[in-house]
């Protein structure tokens, strides 16, 4: 397979991939309180140029990004998607693990044919740093976006009406032919044109002297309806194809159809969150399928270790009054910095190879832990400076997965919600 400055994929996809799931796309394209002790893992280039080294002593949070882990994560998509290329999401900020820190590692990968992401800043971001795969902004555009956008060489996505029109006064201005998707609802009711109405709208893109790259749609990732919404597609595909439309290479299967809707497949996938290591559903019920590995971290260092006595209470509301004397450590690192508010509801964080709890309030800022209970005279087991791990692949208790099912939040959250101020650093 060969991979082209200005198109997805040229070429053929293996012979894994080459079988089609339904016949309506035939022709068209390839188929707990205290601690534990457990194992401490390593301690990363940031978003802002920042190396682990230049951190030094310093005691603001951090992100840590590992190569490693966004190859392994790649090699377990591109297989259980039988070897089809990879358009891989780096939607809001790479879900949370820095735009520009990921996407040279991802360009690295043979199995990645390109990137999509939804907000023009992003894919202008993207070209400015040099991204020599295809960038897909998968979003509208005015005017003036649209002829910087082509002008750039940001491939454009049709999801509305009058999308031709954007794109011809856009190639106008900017002097030179966009690169074209089309997206199609089947049931989303989000972006994109319906279904129902697809093929003259085509026909309409076809008549401006418009051609397409690709055409894609995306799941509600209800089980049952996911099902119609793909008959749906391969509706407007054979529709298009008897009209004698070019479609290009249909895609439709995010990170949670890659693991759960094999059909979806068709031409090539487009996953996102499980680039990353987190599973596209809260419980991570796909780690039963293939196992991935989270490929970030969120750190901090301890800036105080004090003593409670019986009857202190903790942060904000005083939702936690100690019972006995009990060491507490407090983290620089707060819901301002994307750590969920109620990780107090039974979160635990790593430090020296022990989980602790997290206890009274998290607030903008700071995160306390309770270290246990103070015995006799002996020192605590944590000190000033010692590195937490928030989030990340060391146990399972601080796995993406884990923080947002104890936290009641989405996985999503758990990572899109990272501050970009945050350093990302590649380890």
């Amino acid at each position: 397979m060969s991979i082209s400055r200005r198109g997805f994929v040229l070429g053929s996809v293996g012979a894994a991939g080459s079988v089609l799931p339904s016949r309506l796309f035939a022709g068209i394209g390839p188929e707990a309180q205290g601690s534990r002790d457990v194992a401490t893992s390593s301690e990363q280039r940031a978003q802002t140029a920042t190396s682990l080294a230049s951190l030094g002593d310093r005691f603001d949070p951090w992100v840590e990004v590992d190569p490693a882990a966004l190859r392994y994560n790649v090699g377990v998509l591109s297989r259980l998607a039988g070897g089809r290329p990879i358009v891989a999401v780096i939607k809001n900020n790479a879900y949370g693990l820095g735009l520009t820190t990921v996407t040279p590692i991802l360009e690295t990968m043979p199995e990645v044919s390109g990137f999509a992401v939804v907000k023009t800043q992003e894919a202008l971001a993207l070209m400015a740093a040099g991204t020599a795969k295809p960038v897909m902004l998968m979003a509208l555009f005015g005017d003036d976006e649209g002829a910087e956008l082509v002008h750039q060489g940001v491939h454009l996505t049709l999801i509305t009406d009058d999308g031709p029109a954007r794109v011809l006064r856009a190639q106008e201005r900017a002097g030179r032919t966009a690169r074209l998707h089309a997206k199609i609802d089947t049931g989303m009711s989000r972006m994109g044109i319906p279904y129902h109405r697809a093929l003259p709208w085509l026909e309409r893109v076809r008549a401006s002297g418009l051609s397409l790259e690709s055409t894609f749609m995306g799941f509600t990732e209800d089980e049952e309806f996911d099902r119609e919404q793909l008959r749906r597609f391969g509706e407007v595909a054979a529709a298009a194809r008897a009209a004698g439309v070019g479609l290009g290479r249909l895609h439709a299967a995010s990170s949670h159809a890659v693991y759960n809707f094999r059909e979806s497949h068709l031409d090539q996938v487009r996953p996102g969150i499980s680039l990353f290591g987190a599973y596209p559903t809260d419980l991570g019920k796909e780690r039963d399928i293939a196992v991935l590995r989270p490929a970030l971290r969120l750190r901090a260092r301890v800036v105080r270790v004090e003593r409670l006595r019986a009857g202190d209470s903790v942060s904000y509301g005083r939702h936690y009054v100690a019972d006995r004397p009990t060491w507490v450590a407090t983290l620089p690192v707060g819901h301002s910095d994307g750590y969920p508010r109620e990780a107090v509801k039974g979160a635990r964080v790593l430090v020296n190879g022990a989980l602790y709890p997290v206890i009274g309030s998290v607030s903008a800022s700071h995160t306390i832990l309770s270290l246990g209970p103070i015995v006799g005279e002996e020192s605590p087991p944590v000190a000033i400076g010692d590195v937490a791990t928030l989030v990340g692949p060391d146990v399972p208790e601080i796995h993406p997965n884990a923080v947002a099912s104890v936290t009641g939040r989405s996985v999503y959250d758990v990572l899109m919600h990272l501050s970009v101020a945050l350093p990302r650093v590649v380890v």
